[in-house]
């Protein structure tokens, strides 16, 4: 495994990277530009992250982990909400968490509504369908989209951002986003290929890093977390599309 400073990904070479490497890391307004809205647009989500309700599903006995949970369907540049539904993922991939219908509140509806977050998870989408060469050909796949924002604090004095260690999520695709860091130490990606020995590790600091990734292709998992002064904490969106449909669909509340 590699320690670096983070090395970013060209934008026309994001879908390139995917293919290659399994994983592109994108600056910030590279991420506004992909959006097509000014960063100030993506910034006016944030204060939504002040408003998380505790993960009571937690194993561990935690309660260093806030979220709100979501679901989409994408076709095209089209993105509709489906009704509230649990979020599901199987032993194979969480054996912390997995087999458990976990059922969290949902996004806020003011911040689904505003077009900087259609906008964002649709663009995203349409790269993970270019990656998969669909762009084009008139057959882009649906995609099943499933949006965490989580808040991991120092609450317990420690935060875990991924309590169930390098993981896959059982998806196509995944999107981790950091949207802010305060007071913290640690909080470390790690990226590993799933069947060879290379990894990279790096921090992301700045709001609207996106760290894109394949899920067949590589493993990921954030280090935890520690306070620098009396609170501290970290605030991440998650994506993923998976094509077919959601995980656990067919058992699903």
């Amino acid at each position: 495994m590699t320690t670096s400073a983070p090395i970013f990904t060209e934008p026309a070479a994001t879908a390139a990277a995917l293919r290659g490497q399994g994983y592109a890391l994108l600056r910030p307004q590279d991420v506004a530009a992909l959006a097509g809205v000014p960063l100030a647009d993506l910034n006016a989500l944030i204060p939504s992250w002040d408003a998380l309700e505790l993960d009571n599903y937690l194993k561990d006995g935690g309660r260093y982990r806030r979220r709100r949970h979501s679901c989409f369907v994408q076709d095209g540049a089209q993105l509709t909400q489906t009704a509230h539904r649990a979020h599901w993922q199987p032993l194979e991939y969480n054996a912390l968490h997995g087999g458990m219908h976990r059922l969290f509140e949902p996004m806020a509806a003011e911040t689904v509504a505003q077009p900087a977050w259609q906008s964002l998870v649709a663009s995203i989408g349409q790269l993970c369908s270019q990656a998969r060469g669909e762009v084009g050909n008139g057959a882009a796949t649906p995609w099943y989209v499933e949006a965490h924002q989580f808040r991991i604090d120092t609450t317990d004095g420690i935060g875990r951002p991924t309590p169930e260690g390098a993981h896959r999520d059982g998806v196509d695709f995944v999107a981790v986003i950091l949207i802010a860091r305060a007071q913290i130490k640690g909080g470390e990606t790690r990226i590993f290929e799933a069947d060879g020995p290379n990894g990279k590790r790096f921090t992301m600091t700045e709001p609207w890093t996106m760290l894109l990734l394949d899920d067949a292709t590589v493993i990921h998992e954030s280090t935890p977390i520690q306070p620098l002064a009396q609170h501290g904490h970290r605030d991440t969106l998650v994506l993923t599309w998976r094509a077919g449909g959601f995980q656990g669909q067919e058992n699903s509340l």
